[in-house]
């Protein structure tokens, strides 16, 4: 998966798709995650062939002008993206698992690494469910997510849980007292647009 940001003008996607392809990169799927400002901030899933590396897409794209490759990682094969009408059609379906549903969605939806469902009420923070790859996040740890009432990104220094390198995160409030917690190791950064949907989503568990 690879972020780029470009310009807003006609024929900027189709150079950046070329350069991608010149370099054997098979794109599967394009959002768009943000804009303005004159530029726009693509999501890119593509396919390399096996003997070669990502940084040639990098370099590729780098090469034209006003482009520029936020962030590249690996995305789990057959992930595709999930739009956030399909998140809520499944929070729909089952509305006791709703939160449970949310936070297992999304590394899908938000290209995170992992979410976690914390509990805050009058025992203190405590870890309640989380996805597969998520960091075990203790009480302590899980104390320094705070405030737990507001919506906020915070980022999280190398070493913060045993075994993690930096994540950026974002916190926001389900209910009165349960918050979702969703985290990238290493980045990039939550933009705005992406904490505005992830808050949207939360809002609608009930």
């Amino acid at each position: 998966m690879m972020r780029v940001t470009l310009p807003d003008r006609p024929g900027s996607l189709g150079s950046v798709a070329t350069a991608m392809g010149g370099v054997g990169g098979d794109i599967n799927a394009v959002e768009i995650v943000e804009k303005g400002d004159g530029v726009v901030v693509d999501d890119f899933i593509v396919d390399l062939p096996p003997n070669q590396l990502p940084e040639m897409l990098v370099t590729a794209c780098q090469n034209l002008e006003g482009v520029r490759v936020e962030w590249i990682a690996r995305y789990p094969e057959g992930g595709g993206l999930q739009s956030d009408l399909e998140a809520l059609e499944r929070m729909t379906a089952d509305p006791v698992h709703a939160a449970e549903t949310l936070v297992s969605l999304c590394p899908v939806v938000f290209r995170s690494h992992w979410a976690i469902l914390v509990a805050t009420g009058a025992g203190g923070p405590e870890m309640t469910f989380s996805t597969t790859l998520a960091p075990d996040v203790s009480p302590e740890l899980a104390a320094r997510l705070a405030p737990f009432d507001v919506t906020h990104r915070l980022d999280l220094e190398s070493g913060w849980a045993p075994g993690w390198g930096d994540c950026t995160v974002v916190v926001t409030p389900i209910t009165q007292d349960r918050v979702i917690v969703i985290g990238r190791q290493g980045g990039p950064v939550f933009l705005d647009s992406e904490v505005a949907r992830l808050h949207h989503l939360a809002a609608l568990v009930k």
